[in-house]
């Protein structure tokens, strides 16, 4: 009996696990083909309490363009923390599962280069184009991780994994650190073809895209403690040919802006690269938009969360004078939100495509009005909701997984518009303000051309709606100084709630005094920022989470101030 037990059970524990492969069975080229989407996947595998498809959290909750939302401070706390920057703090949650899940993308990127890289192209003919899919996905998830951490550790697919907790995150100083992004994205855009049979894959065009958005972050001079110390003028004039080289291809603006935010329209010619979402694709909720999960009304419609809610003072950046233009230095002196006048004032359009306004229509169907009792907590964030990532219940792309819900619907990673005005700042920067006028002047004429779908029952507009052209010697007088606040506006209003704007100021080098001047108005109007302080050469990044440093055993190096 002891021969016979002996012999069964190695035979047993020689048996290959099921459920199981080898490293070595994934190096076909149909198997690493596998891991690359493996790596696309990571794109949207956020989720809603660390969203990272959209920065929204990051982006506009602390830029002043958002308040957190939902039920109180105490609702997805880390939020509150960020919104108002002194309840920040090192062992944030949130901050280490984006960090981690982030990290996530990079491996799963690093995992496919390290295989496609021992084929030939004999056996592998797609060779060349896959490694630069995969360092462009690569380098998406590190412009991420810079942006939101600064100083982060630099792995790459010619790193032993045994070797990763040498790593410091200050082997490479932070303009180094662009450059290793940058080397990403120049690698795909001279690897790339010019179109994908498959368009959730970048092209040439996509990585040119990202490589003059991270030269244009990296133009922007920091020293150590987060301060813009220069702008350097080559980088400008790189970013300023790549985007004429996008500018070239086959992009063009939506002729109305509400394109960009339907189901409808995806893939459409304002799409330069955006994230591929999915519904009955064999999984049990579809591969849905779960960043943005948080974020629709409470009515019976929907149901949770009334997160993401459009700050008092960006409801009155939307005004415009009586000559079409923006107030730069005067706009938040009105209380439109709170007075619900949307008649007596006028408004830039793009107001009622990024607000759920009370009396409004929702997502442009005149039968169905956003009501107050739609907010989650009106007496704290106010009534108002983000429209531009949410769709109507029944909607085609719709899926609710009680007690959330979220949608297939695309999410873009860089629209045509960014690109020309990414070419518009650098321009400015360049000196070169003249040149920079047509562009935003297109900006501005496809948003006064955008009212068609923002009409009440009876036909008539939902708000008083005038925006005209920057028109020098008529309207304004174009210096450079006056370009710069105009480029900056520009960005806001054309991107307001899609989560780039901190980010905007901190490139800028203006967020500590833009933040204290907002959180100063800001808080006679709502009681949750009464804590808020922006402390300048810190809250430019998130701290290094603790829990890092702690499994880096100390290897990594806090952040400027924490």
């Amino acid at each position: 009996m002891v021969c016979l037990l002996t012999t069964s059970c190695k035979k047993f524990l020689d048996e290959q696990p099921q459920g199981t492969v080898s490293g070595d069975d994934l190096n076909t080229p149909e198997n690493v083909d596998k891991m690359l989407i493996s790596a696309y996947s990571a794109l949207g595998n956020d989720a809603f309490t660390a969203p990272y498809s959209n920065l929204w959290s990051y982006g506009s909750v602390r830029s002043g363009d958002a308040y957190k939302g939902g039920d109180g401070p105490g609702d997805v706390g880390d939020f509150h923390a960020y919104e108002t920057f002194a309840l920040n703090r090192v062992d944030l949650g949130a901050s280490d599962v984006t960090w981690f899940r982030l990290y996530i993308g990079v491996g799963r990127a690093n995992d496919a280069l390290t295989r496609i890289n021992t084929m030939t192209e004999a056996d592998y003919p797609n060779k060349t184009a896959r490694q630069a899919e995969a360092r462009f996905l690569r380098g998406h998830f590190y412009f991420l991780l810079k942006i939101l951490y600064k100083h982060v550790p630099y792995i790459d697919e010619t790193i032993d994994r045994a070797a990763y907790d040498t790593v410091s995150n200050r082997g490479y100083s932070s303009d180094a650190l662009w450059t290793k992004i940058a080397d990403d994205f120049r690698f795909a855009a001279e690897s790339l073809p010019t179109t994908q049979a498959e368009v959730g894959r970048p092209n040439q065009y996509a990585a040119k895209a990202y490589l003059a958005k991270t030269l244009l972050y990296q133009a922007y001079m920091q020293d150590d403690n987060n301060n813009v110390t220069g702008k350097d003028q080559a980088k400008l004039t790189e970013v300023n040919t790549l985007c004429d080289e996008v500018i070239a291809g086959p992009y063009s603006l939506f002729p109305d802006y509400a394109q960009n935010f339907l189901t409808q329209y995806e893939n459409g010619s304002e799409s330069v690269f955006a994230i591929q979402y999915s519904l009955d694709d064999n999984t049990p909720f579809g591969r849905i938009d779960n960043g943005h999960s948080l974020n629709y009304p409470m009515n019976k419609e929907y149901g949770c969360c009334g997160f993401h809610v459009p700050s008092y003072n960006l409801i009155n950046a939307f005004v415009t004078n009586s000559q079409g233009l923006p107030d730069f230095s005067t706009f938040n002196n009105n209380e439109i939100a709170k007075d619900g006048d949307y008649e007596s004032h006028s408004f830039d359009p793009r107001l009622d495509h990024t607000a759920a306004i009370p009396g409004h229509p929702y997502k442009y169907r005149p039968s169905f009005i956003y009501q107050t009792s739609w907010s989650r907590a009106p007496q704290i964030y106010g009534p108002m909701l983000s429209l531009k990532e949410t769709v109507l219940f029944d909607d085609p792309s719709f899926k609710r997984f009680p007690p959330f819900m979220s949608s297939s619907k695309n999410w873009a990673i860089i629209r045509f518009a960014d690109v020309m005005l990414m070419k518009a700042e650098a321009l400015i920067e360049l000196g070169r303000e003249q040149d920079a006028l047509p562009l935003i002047n297109a900006i501005r004429t496809r948003a006064k051309n955008s009212t068609g779908r923002l009409k009440m029952s009876d036909g008539t507009s939902t708000s008083n709606y005038l925006i005209n052209t920057y028109q020098p010697g008529v309207n304004c007088t174009w210096t450079n100084d006056y370009a710069r606040q105009a480029l900056r506006y520009e960005r806001r209003m054309e991107f307001a709630m899609e989560g780039y704007r901190f980010f905007d100021l901190v490139r800028w080098g203006i967020a500590a005094e833009y933040m204290n001047t907002y959180f100063a108005k800001e808080k006679g109007r709502v009681t949750h920022l009464n804590d808020a302080s922006f402390k300048k050469n810190r809250d430019e990044y998130l701290p290094i989470p603790l829990n890092q440093i702690n499994f880096s055993k100390g290897l990594y190096k806090q952040n400027t101030g924490w």
